[in-house]
């Protein structure tokens, strides 16, 4: 756990934003921006964030639960239309963009990783490893996993034969068989070298991506 609520006035009052979905072959990338003051949201949570990969899903939906009850957050969601169209780097940085924009917040933006999105010209900063290093990062990678899987286990449910539930759209090896077996999809990313290759659709009807969203309510 990188933070410590000994000294909370050490943190920063910031917007912390970060993205889930980047190399995924299938599905959305999407974007959570949180705003919270340290001194002021219980120490036990400020102590339990955490870079989301080493959180386990039960701990992830555990504190989304409670960054909702405590924090400001808004989350934004570009489609693979978008990310085929536009190419994933550019998708992210609209979607955070929009996310921070959401808040109606005004302060310091922080973003992991290494490019500022067009628009958040003003102060904001990029941040390698932010979510080890900003709570609010932290916090927002927690959301923005937790949205993200919640949204492609419900896709799974009408594309059962890749297991979207287990991989999130990730390539591993059963998702990649069932691209081969079953062809692709309409929610994968036409434009990434794995999917390319295959030009069979399977005819499932479609969801649309943003009623999804909005049915988490994380806007």
């Amino acid at each position: 756990m990188p933070f410590t609520a000994r000294d909370r006035s050490k943190y920063p009052v910031v917007i912390g934003c970060d993205e889930v979905g980047r190399g995924a072959l299938c599905g959305p990338v999407l974007v959570a921006a949180v705003w919270f003051e340290p001194e002021v949201i219980p120490r036990k949570l400020l102590r339990e964030l955490d870079d989301s990969k080493n959180l386990s899903a039960e701990k992830r939906l555990e504190l989304t639960a409670w960054i909702r009850q405590t924090c400001r957050i808004a989350v934004a969601a570009n489609s693979v239309d978008v990310i085929d169209a536009r190419n994933i780097r550019n998708a992210t940085l609209d979607a955070m963009r929009r996310a921070v924009v959401k808040l109606q917040i005004s302060a310091p933006v922080m973003i992991d990783g290494r490019d500022i999105p067009p628009g958040l010209s003003g102060d904001c900063t990029a941040i390698v490893k932010g979510d080890s290093k900003i709570p609010q990062i932290a916090a927002a990678s927690i959301v923005a996993k937790t949205v993200r899987d919640s949204l492609m286990a419900r896709l799974a449910s009408r594309y059962p034969a890749y297991a979207w539930e287990r991989n999130a759209g990730y390539g591993t090896k059963h998702h990649l068989g069932a691209i081969r077996d079953h062809g692709t999809t309409p929610h994968h990313r036409r434009s990434y070298a794995p999917i390319a290759q295959y030009s069979l659709d399977l005819q499932v009807p479609t969801v649309t991506l943003f009623e999804e969203v909005d049915a988490l309510e994380c806007a």
